[in-house]
């Protein structure tokens, strides 16, 4: 599977809206570990990216493809930084929504069993 230019454009994007440079990036390409068997445990396609300026270091073994580990670990670089300078992420989107669903699911359960 191949990122799509599209996906690599946002990613960019986002990396220069955050101000962060390929320049401040330390990348190691790391043993793999884990289930997969001999072709993880055999190939460098573990990836740990260091964040020089704020020393946040993001290690991604997501897929077998190094360069799409090399794509994943930036994407999770870029939502760490947007949460430490206090942005909502998609992830906190996705949990208040989750929050909110199960606050409306808990005032229909009150309320049925009140009748």
């Amino acid at each position: 599977m191949k990122i799509s230019e599209k996906k690599q454009h946002a990613l960019y994007e986002e990396m220069a809206r955050l101000e962060i440079n390929e320049s401040d990036l330390e990348e190691q390409f790391v043993l793999g570990s884990g289930s997969g068997g001999q072709k993880i445990q055999k190939t460098h396609s573990c990836v740990v990216l260091k964040h020089i300026p704020t020393s946040i270091e993001v290690k991604c073994q997501k897929t077998r493809s190094r360069e799409e580990n090399r794509f994943f670990a930036r994407r999770l670089l870029c939502e760490k930084i947007a949460h430490l300078r206090g942005e909502k992420t998609q992830k906190d989107l996705q949990a208040e929504k989750i929050r909110k669903q199960k606050k409306r699911k808990k005032r229909r359960a009150q309320t049925k069993s009140e009748e």
